[in-house]
C-alpha cells in the first residue's frame, strides 16, 4: 500500500521538474529570438536610414556640381555683358545732358539709363553668385553678426513699418564663419522676410542649437503669406523668383554661402502662417543656447532664389 501510494507521487514530481526545465529552455529561446528580432529590425532601419542619407548626399553632390557649372557659365556671360553695359551707361548719361531742351526725349533717355542700371544689378548678382565662395573662417560672435545684419536691413525695415522681434542671444556664442559672407547671407534673409510681409507686419529672429548640438540655427521668420507648397523645392534655385522685380539670386547666394561654411539653409511654412528660413552654421565654442523645440510645419526644403 505504502509503496504503491508513494511511487506515483515521485513520478509526478520528476515530470514537473522536467517540465520546469523545458519551460525555462523555451523561455530563454524566446528571449533570444526576440532580441535577435529586435536587432534585425534595428539593423534594417539603420540600413534604410543610411540608404536615404546616401541618396540625399548624392542628390546634393549632383546639385552642387550643376550649380558650379552654372556659376562658371554665368560668370563668363556676366563678364562679357558688363563692359558693353558700362559704355551704354556712359552714352546714355551724355545723351540725357544733351537733351535738356527736349524733355520728352530726355525722359526716354532716362528710361534707357534706368534699364542699364537694372541690368547692372542683375550682372552684379550673377557675379556674386558665381564668385569665389571659399570663406575665411574665424570665431565670430553670433550676437554681433545678427546685430550688424539688422543694422544693414534697418532702412528697409523702417520704410515698410515692419516690427522686428529679436530674441536675446548669448554673448559667449561664436560660430565658425566668414563675417562678410554671413552678413550678406543674413541680410538677404532679412530683406526677403521684409518683402514677404504686408506693411506693418512682423519679422522674428532667434537662435538655437540643432539636434546634434554642434551647430547653431539662425531663424529669420515672417508673418506673411508663406511659400506655396509647389514652390518649396525651387526657392533656392538660381534665377527663380516670385517677385516682379527680383533677380532670383538672393536666396541662391545664401545657399552657396551656407554650403561653403559646411552649413545649410532650409525653408518651411509656419503652422501659424508665414515662412521660416533657418541658416545652420558650425559652432566655434560650446553653446548655452536653448535646445530646439518641436514645431509643426507645412513643408520643408533644404535645397536652395528669392
Amino acid at each position: 500500500m505504502t509503496t504503491a501510494t508513494i511511487q506515483p507521487q515521485v513520478l509526478n514530481a520528476k515530470i514537473t521538474h522536467r517540465e520546469r526545465e523545458l519551460g525555462a529552455i523555451i523561455n530563454a529561446y524566446n528571449e533570444v529570438t526576440e532580441r535577435l528580432k529586435q536587432s534585425h529590425d534595428q539593423l534594417r532601419n539603420e540600413v534604410v536610414r543610411l540608404h536615404t542619407q546616401l541618396d540625399e548626399k548624392n542628390r546634393e553632390l549632383a546639385r552642387r556640381e550643376r550649380l558650379a557649372a552654372l556659376g562658371e557659365m554665368a560668370a563668363g556671360v556676366a563678364h562679357e555683358i558688363r563692359n558693353p553695359l558700362g559704355g551704354i551707361r556712359l552714352y546714355a548719361s551724355l545723351l540725357i545732358k544733351d537733351l535738356d531742351d527736349q524733355p520728352e526725349a530726355q525722359r526716354l533717355a532716362q528710361k534707357m539709363s534706368d534699364g542699364v542700371t537694372m541690368l547692372e544689378g542683375i550682372v552684379g548678382g550673377v557675379m556674386e553668385f558665381a564668385g569665389e565662395s571659399q570663406p575665411d573662417l574665424e570665431a565670430v560672435s553670433l550676437q554681433r553678426l545678427v546685430e550688424e545684419a539688422l543694422g544693414l536691413a534697418a532702412p528697409s525695415i523702417t520704410a515698410r513699418c515692419v516690427e522686428p522681434r529679436v530674441s536675446p542671444i548669448d554673448v559667449s556664442v561664436c560660430v565658425k564663419a566668414d563675417s562678410n559672407q554671413i552678413l550678406r547671407a543674413l541680410l538677404n534673409l532679412l530683406l526677403n522676410a521684409v518683402d514677404a510681409v504686408d506693411e506693418g507686419g512682423c519679422i522674428e529672429v532667434w537662435t538655437q542649437l540643432d539636434p546634434s548640438g554642434a551647430n547653431c540655427e539662425i531663424h529669420v521668420a515672417d508673418d506673411g503669406a508663406g511659400i506655396a507648397p509647389e514652390l518649396l523645392n525651387r526657392i533656392f534655385h538660381p534665377f527663380f523668383t516670385t517677385k516682379s522685380s527680383g533677380t532670383g539670386l538672393g536666396l541662391a547666394v545664401v545657399h552657396r554661402i551656407a554650403d561653403a561654411h559646411d552649413g545649410s539653409v532650409r525653408a518651411k511654412n509656419r503652422s501659424g502662417g508665414g515662412a521660416d528660413f533657418c541658416l545652420t552654421l558650425p559652432l566655434s565654442t560650446p553653446s548655452k543656447l536653448t535646445p530646439p523645440k518641436s514645431t509643426e510645419t507645412k513643408g520643408v526644403t533644404e535645397s536652395g532664389g528669392d
